[in-house]
């Protein structure tokens, strides 16, 4: 078990080299909204239809969407949130819960005057991006889940033996710990964020088959073949969204299903231009 955690961490720093290594831009605007008690950072970029995106556990905008976001931009207007505790926006001792941290995002919404939006989660953002299309339908216009589920059964049983064994201390003089240490406000509260984190990724959670099923929005799930989801669970989800139906005799489904060959959980996101594909093609 302990070798299977230091492969995860390992995986999460090559992510987060890969992206914040690869191409950069600017934000058009950056700023904070004031929401909850909290206030939560925000990037924009681009021009176009709003997208927003969320990242995943102890993430930041660049670790997660560094190489996404400048092709994205090209023809959207995108706006990436780092979520209570990540990178700029500031620790709080606030109990970190899905409700919550969606209703954050419907802040950010209100502040930069935006109505509706398609919403990308990968991750610990797909399940806020699931809550959110639970919570605030009607500002919802297309979501996007990346290896993601909405309810902790749907990881496979060996992740989340691993996730009930995770502790501060892994991340400790690591490169995620200098990546938090680089933009965090204040950067003593790096073992309390941690800790926060993990009660999170611990705690058994499920939004309900039943509020999955009301979903009005079309939905395209994106995941590894060997990304740690239970993929009985997966296509359990699909159909409640509509899918997996014979499109030959019936009509197609407006959600998708994308599998991607030969991916685990953190090499799926270092697969840019298919998850670009898959988004362009998706969300047009």
């Amino acid at each position: 078990m302990k070798n299977l955690l230091t492969t995860i961490v390992m995986m999460l720093f090559v992510l987060m080299g890969s992206q914040i290594y690869g191409q950069k831009i600017k934000p058009s605007e950056s700023g904070y909204a004031s929401v909850n008690g909290v206030k939560t950072y925000y990037e924009v970029y681009g021009e176009g239809r709003p997208v927003i995106l969320l990242h995943g556990a102890f993430m930041t905008i660049d670790m997660n969407w560094g190489q996404i976001i400048p092709e994205l931009s090209k023809n959207r207007k995108v706006i990436a949130l780092e979520l209570q505790g990540h990178g700029h926006t500031p620790y709080s001792d606030r109990k970190l819960v899905y409700p919550t941290l969606a209703s954050d995002v419907e802040g950010v919404m209100d502040q930069l005057k935006i109505e509706s939006a398609d919403v990308v989660g990968y991750s610990f953002g797909g399940a806020i991006a699931y809550q959110f299309a639970i919570q605030s339908p009607k500002r919802l216009k297309n979501l996007v889940i990346i290896s993601a589920t909405y309810k902790n059964t749907g990881w496979l049983p060996e992740v989340n033996r691993t996730f009930k064994t995770m502790q501060p201390a892994m991340f400790d003089k690591s490169p995620l710990h200098d990546g938090y240490n680089a933009v965090a406000p204040d950067k003593t509260k790096w073992t309390k964020f941690l800790e926060q984190m993990m009660v999170s990724v611990k705690t058994p959670f499920d939004l309900g088959d039943s509020n999955i099923a009301k979903i009005s929005a079309p939905v395209l799930i994106i995941a590894g073949d060997n990304d740690g989801l239970d993929k009985m669970e997966l296509i359990k989800t699909y159909k409640l969204l509509g899918g997996d139906v014979s499109a030959d005799l019936s009509p197609m489904p407006k959600s998708q299903l994308a599998i991607v060959p030969g991916q685990g959980h953190v090499s799926l996101m270092m697969q840019t231009a298919t998850i670009l594909s898959h988004l362009n093609n998706f969300l047009k």
